[in-house]
């Protein structure tokens, strides 16, 4: 006869009773954490009443953007794609780019407005490194900035800040940069083209005011920009044009230099060179940070956690001895 496996009633008592064990324990740690009831509350009203604090210790910060498309240039791109396919190459040694695309052109732009050095020029053209370096709060009812005494002193317009070597007490545009470029924003939609431009700011006006010169700025810098190109591109053509006597050769450099003479036409004539004002910046009315609310329940929810862990721990300690 085939040998009768047998239940082992041992192992099926362990089995039971170590999920009797189990439903014990998971009553005991409620009854653990039920009876430090009140530590926990104490511990989750202190980090309520903290996170509180703090939220309101905070000033108001204020955003300010505005929505920007790339301007058009339709009957001058169709102009230069002409010459594109025959002329490409020496349009390109005379610095004239008969194959510019606006996408090209915005996403230069974009780039070139985060850089360290627009951003160093900006800074330094308005006048704005006390406001972007020591500006302590904003005060609703006169509409100003307060300065912190410690770092800038306003009577006086000096820098009084106390650091150590390499920095001084004022602040250099390195150091500058990477407080700006925390406040500023550029987001880039690939689908629609469209770029939106942010200043975070104490002062809404000033939050207003900065997107309104960063994107005059960059309008200005990327027209100086192919101004120059141009104009350095006519020079190169004109000495072309003394070197050769060959009529077709002559009749090639004629039309680049046509070219380049619409493009700092164009470049002139236009104010909104390479970003278009789709939704002019505001003046926002309502702060964008901080969440004091969500701060307040974060901070009371890690006090609850804290609460039951320091809860737990105390009677396991115990327990072990």
């Amino acid at each position: 006869m085939a040998n009768k496996v047998q239940p082992n009633y041992q192992d099926v008592k362990i089995t039971a009773s170590q999920i009797a064990n189990d439903e014990i324990d998971l009553r005991e740690l409620f009854s653990v954490i039920w009876g430090g009831k009140w530590v926990i509350i104490a511990i989750s009203a202190l980090f309520a009443v903290c996170s509180i604090i703090y939220a309101l210790s905070i000033p108001n910060i204020y955003k300010s953007e505005a929505l920007l498309a790339p301007a058009g240039s339709e009957s001058h791109s169709n102009g230069l794609a002409a010459l594109a396919g025959q002329f490409g190459g020496l349009a390109s040694m005379a610095g004239i780019n008969l194959g510019d695309s606006h996408t090209d052109k915005t996403q230069l732009a974009i780039e070139v407005i985060k850089s360290r050095q627009f951003i160093s020029d900006f800074i330094q053209k308005h006048k704005i490194l006390p406001e972007l370096m020591a500006a302590d709060k904003w005060d609703m009812a006169t509409n100003k900035l307060i300065y912190d005494s410690e770092i800038y002193d306003v009577e006086k317009k000096e820098w009084v800040r106390e650091v150590k070597a390499p920095f001084k007490p004022k602040p250099s545009m390195q150091e500058a940069y990477k407080v700006f470029i925390k406040i500023f924003h550029v987001k880039n939609e690939k689908d629609s083209g469209m770029v939106t431009v942010s200043i975070e700011s104490l002062s809404p006006n000033l939050a207003k005011q900065w997107v309104d010169w960063l994107v005059a700025d960059i309008n200005q810098v990327m027209k100086q920009r192919d101004v120059e190109e141009a104009v350095r591109g006519q020079i190169f053509l004109e000495e072309q044009l003394r070197k050769t006597n060959v009529a077709d050769m002559r009749t090639v450099l004629y039309q680049l230099m046509e070219q380049a003479a619409k493009t700092i036409m164009f470049a002139n004539v236009r104010e909104e060179y390479v970003f278009k004002t789709i939704d002019p910046a505001l003046v926002p009315e309502e702060k964008a940070k901080p969440k004091r609310a969500l701060m307040a329940i974060l901070g009371t929810i890690l006090g609850v956690i804290l609460g039951v862990m320091i809860v737990l721990i105390r009677y396991f300690s115990k327990r072990k001895i």
